[in-house]
């Protein structure tokens, strides 16, 4: 493993000096100036028995959001009888879940999938705009390779969920069912189902050999199937603007803002979604006038001009909405008869947008795993070969969950001179172009999504801050601050990556679950 690190470091500081040479071959660079539906009622019916709730079904699957809906449409398409339980049925409202990065979009297609972005007035997003202290750059996806409908989505979160159930409940051989799971039936030690109350009250039960939980970021079940550590880093504030043009058509939009990162990108062919983060868990009131004065006099001087007038009318209008940003490593108990699935299972700060990417890679993972198999009904065995789906998953999960956590935490803006130095070297090292951005855009739309290129380009980024500092000539405060740098730099990822596996993040080959073969049918 040190051979690795230190070929890495190698990489990084071959690759700073690189962007260094570039930056100052060509002179400092200036920013350029850029230009609710009804129930899904077809789907609460059986079709494959319309009569006992319990009616042999292969799989049980709680929650019918992006990981439930598109689990059930794969796993149905696949012959197996489903049966999806949802607490509520009705279109969600959601603030985040709207943007599907490229790499998604390409899963959802794999999954043949790719139709629920249609008809619901999704708009095509090509990369981000980053902002910072007046200057912007622009940062493409690199698509080249791809048929030019490849690319983001992004779209009401609500549309997406209920064109992903009514796929699903298409297949006569999926059920999905509007009721609240209140426990797994546990007997020794296996899951055998779940205890559901249907929306008129009835207590009922749903057996399967396999049940697969995937209710979200409030599950109330994981507790028996993980070991949940939930850590609360910020608050998301979410505005609609209505009626107005971002700076770039079709591109996120990050401003680099005090005390932390603001977010807009287009969610309608006439709406743009906001999203103010506030660090901590504790938000201004709404209710007295706190949220809209800290809107207006902190945030909104901060909004490009060219956005400013809509952002105030959009916070005058009052439609104010919050939600906490959660994050949470997987850390799963294997348990025979049960999967952990979705944000039940693991999640990361939503900055980046990358939460769809990984459960549709997730679903793409655990149904190319169920495909062999015929009978689920040996729930050890099972259990045994569905470890291989932990490992499996960790390439892609790995690099989009410390991307996340890694770029709020050099996104936000401190007092400490060696974080500024950091955060004004990420704005830099990507308003280069060419290699320095590609990489990094394309870890964080799924394109590519490799964890040892995640770690090269992150301490390229420190070596560059390193780099300048030391320009024209180092003192010993600008040494001070270099070194203070990198170890913030460390301080931040490797946490991250501690928490994620080293081993599962950038040696799966070497975990034996990696290799495991299908049970003996």
């Amino acid at each position: 493993m040190a051979d690795h690190y230190a070929l890495g470091w190698i990489l990084a500081s071959l690759l700073a000096l690189f962007a260094l040479f570039r930056l100052f071959a060509r002179g400092k660079r200036d920013g350029g100036s850029p230009a609710g539906s009804e129930c899904v009622k077809s789907a609460v019916t059986s079709h494959w028995d319309s009569g006992s709730a319990d009616s042999n079904a292969d799989i049980v699957i709680v929650g019918a959001g992006v990981a439930g809906s598109a689990l059930a449409y794969s796993l149905g398409k696949d012959g197996r009888r489903v049966h999806v339980i949802e607490r509520d049925l009705t279109e969600p409202d959601r603030i985040v879940g709207e943007l599907l990065q490229p790499g998604g979009y390409l899963k959802l297609i794999e999954l043949g999938l790719e139709d629920c972005v249609e008809e619901i007035d999704a708009q095509q997003v090509f990369g981000y705009a980053l902002f910072k202290d007046g200057k912007n750059t622009r940062l493409s996806y690199p698509l080249e390779k791809f048929h030019s409908h490849i690319s983001g989505r992004s779209f009401h979160n609500g549309r997406f969920i209920q064109r992903m159930r009514e796929k699903a409940a298409s297949l006569a051989n999926v059920r999905l069912e509007q009721g609240t799971v209140t426990s797994l039936l546990d007997e020794k030690g296996t899951v055998k189902g779940v205890q559901y109350k249907t929306k008129d009250g009835e207590v009922l039960t749903a057996h399967a050999p396999l049940t697969i939980v995937c209710d979200g970021c409030f599950s109330n079940l994981r507790r028996s199937l993980c070991n949940p550590k939930v850590d609360i880093p910020s608050c998301f504030v979410g505005l609609v603007l209505e009626n107005c043009q971002l700076p770039y058509a079709n591109h996120g939009h990050v401003i680099l803002g005090d005390p932390s990162p603001i977010l807009f990108y287009p969610i309608s062919s006439t709406e743009n979604r906001c999203l103010v983060d506030v660090p901590g868990q504790k938000v201004p009131s709404i209710s007295n006038g706190e949220m809209t004065n800290y809107l207006k006099t902190v945030v909104a001087p901060q909004v490009p001009p060219e956005i400013r007038d809509a952002f105030v009318a959009a916070v005058d209008k009052g439609n104010i909405r919050t939600m906490p940003n959660r994050s949470m490593p997987a850390a799963p108990y294997p348990t025979p008869g049960a999967l952990l699935m979705g944000d039940a299972f693991n999640m990361r700060h939503p900055l980046t947008g990358g939460g769809m990417t990984v459960v549709l890679s997730d679903v793409v993972v655990l149904r190319n795993l169920l495909k062999p198999l015929q009978d689920l009904n040996d729930a050890m065995a099972l259990c045994k070969y569905l470890e291989s789906f932990y490992t499996l998953r960790k390439p892609v999960a790995s690099t989009i969950n410390t991307l996340a956590g890694a770029l709020y935490k050099v996104f936000c803006a401190s007092p400490d001179p060696a974080r500024k130095e950091m955060r004004q070297a990420c704005f830099d090292y990507l308003s280069l172009g060419g290699v320095f951005s590609n990489g990094p855009i394309s870890l964080l739309s799924g394109l590519n999504p490799k964890p040892l290129s995640l770690v090269l380009h992150f301490f390229a980024v420190a070596i560059y801050g390193v780099g300048r500092l030391m320009l024209p000539f180092p003192s010993p405060k600008r040494i001070w601050t270099g070194a203070r740098l990198i170890s913030g730099a460390s301080g931040i990822i490797l946490p991250i990556i501690k928490a994620e596996g080293v081993r599962q993040m950038f040696f799966p080959a070497t975990v034996p679950a990696y290799y495991r073969a299908p049970p003996a049918q």
